[in-house]
């Protein structure tokens, strides 16, 4: 039995595990690279694997940086099933449709301005491609034991994190192996708590804040003074987000801190047509999160809703004081980068980042301090107050994950930390090893281990 690492290493994105046993092949997360140029141009290459001979795939959660590759392995030969939550294969649909949209608006945009070095500019894939994906899901309600390829059993938990967000167990021969994808936070306001697991043969365990904690200051707090600065300025607040898990915690905070008199009442837009659909999830899966229905009800009332191209056009032309919530949230495509052209240049306004930002993103450079970004063809000044969040952040942080893997009542023979930068890998990995004297690893891009000689 065999374990392959195609993505999710020395990145937060791209997440991809192969398990192979016999003639079996069972694939974890199918994620896009994203960030740096160097990590994108990986989804332009082949898989070292032959797609055909891919028995299944399972899915942690729907982000597409584990889901948004997905396009690209159906157009390319794979036509086995796709075992997800309910909720997962609802939000994946929204999020592949989109993504889908996104890249063929950019490559005709491209194209018709004549600023891309490829003739002609091409999307990674097509509305038509994602389309054939969503005909394969499987739906797995949690805790089901399931056996979804020859000797290969599936069990799948709470995870957190987001809707649909679940831990990935396979058993074969007797062994387990889990993959944590991205768990959640224990307090989250939304989301319920991860699961604990209490035991697997082999772990494979995520790293995005494995060497940092969330800052303990109040979210409401730091949130209502961002927003009362940009007021004072009689600027806007923009807030990049991503559309699925953020866009409504924060529609929940802003909603929170207008009922508390923490700030007026406001105009906030949402404008992201995923992140309304999504929104429309939390009705349909109450159970996956701690909201009742009145209170999803109340939030979603105190939010408007910009749903056609005219209407987020005129939010450039406002001039009284708003909130706006925009995708995406490290601002690489969506309707967040016209706003950034229109709004980032003048200093009354303020950018608010939201959550984590990856290397090489256009989030990354401007909360890093950039006086520009190139946003289509143009480079555009960075005039506006900028600011960061972490403690918003839907990932569990490193003391979070050192506590869920305390969790267990008896050592993985093996744990290998993924999903992380470099840096916050290795630090997780050696809190492991001198905190709970585990057997720990990273590992590397395409690097196979043999499972059997771990176990």
């Amino acid at each position: 039995m065999q374990l392959t690492f195609l993505g999710g290493t020395s990145t937060v994105t791209g997440s991809k595990f192969l398990l192979a046993h016999g003639s079996t092949r069972v694939l974890i997360d199918c994620g896009l690279f994203q960030g740096y140029k160097q990590l994108r141009l990986r989804n332009w290459e082949p898989l070292p694997v032959a797609l055909r001979s891919l028995d299944a795939v399972v899915l942690t959660h729907a982000h597409l940086d584990h889901s948004g590759y997905l396009p690209v392995l159906v157009r390319e030969g794979f036509h086995g099933p796709i075992y997800a939550t309910p909720a997962t294969c609802a939000l994946a649909e929204i999020l592949l449709l989109d993504s889908a949209r996104l890249q063929e608006e950019q490559a005709e945009h491209a194209n018709r301005h004549g600023y891309s070095k490829h003739s002609p500019a091409r999307p990674l894939y097509t509305e038509q491609d994602a389309k054939q994906v969503l005909k394969l899901f499987h739906p797995v309600t949690l805790h089901q034991h399931l056996d979804i390829a020859q000797g290969v059993t599936l069990l799948l938990r709470t995870a957190g994190h987001i809707l649909g967000a679940a831990t990935v167990q396979l058993t074969v021969n007797g062994q387990t192996l889990v993959c944590s994808g991205d768990l959640g936070r224990p307090q989250d306001p939304i989301m319920r708590a991860p699961e604990l697991i209490r035991t697997a043969d082999v772990l494979l365990v995520e790293s995005t804040y494995g060497d940092r904690v969330h800052p303990r200051e109040s979210t409401e707090q730091y949130l209502a003074n961002v927003i009362n600065q940009t007021l004072l300025r009689h600027g806007i607040t923009l807030v990049p987000s991503f559309a699925v898990g953020r866009a409504q915690l924060l529609m929940y905070y802003l909603y929170t801190l207008k009922r508390e008199g923490l700030i007026p009442d406001i105009p906030v837009y949402l404008n992201s047509p995923m992140a309304m659909d999504a929104t429309a999830l939390y009705q349909q899966f109450r159970s996956e999160h701690r909201l009742s229905r009145d209170e999803c009800a109340a939030v979603f009332r105190g939010t408007r809703f910009v749903r056609t191209v005219d209407e987020s056009r005129r939010l450039d032309q406002l001039r009284e004081p708003a909130v706006i919530i925009a995708a995406s949230g490290m601002a690489t495509g969506g309707r967040v980068l016209h706003h950034l052209k229109a709004l980032a240049p003048n200093p009354r306004n303020s950018v608010l980042f939201s959550g984590f930002q990856a290397g090489g993103t256009r989030g990354a450079d401007i909360v890093a301090g950039a006086r520009t970004v190139r946003l289509q063809g143009e480079d555009i000044p960075i005039r506006a107050q900028v600011y960061a969040m972490d403690n918003l952040s839907a990932h569990a942080d490193a003391d979070e994950i050192m506590e869920w893997l305390r969790g267990f009542t008896r050592p993985p023979r093996q744990t290998y930390v993924i999903h992380g930068e470099p840096h916050a890998a290795d630090t997780l990995r050696r809190r492991i090893s001198v905190e709970l004297g585990w057997q720990v690893a990273v590992p590397e891009h395409q690097e196979t281990v043999a499972i059997d000689a771990v176990c």
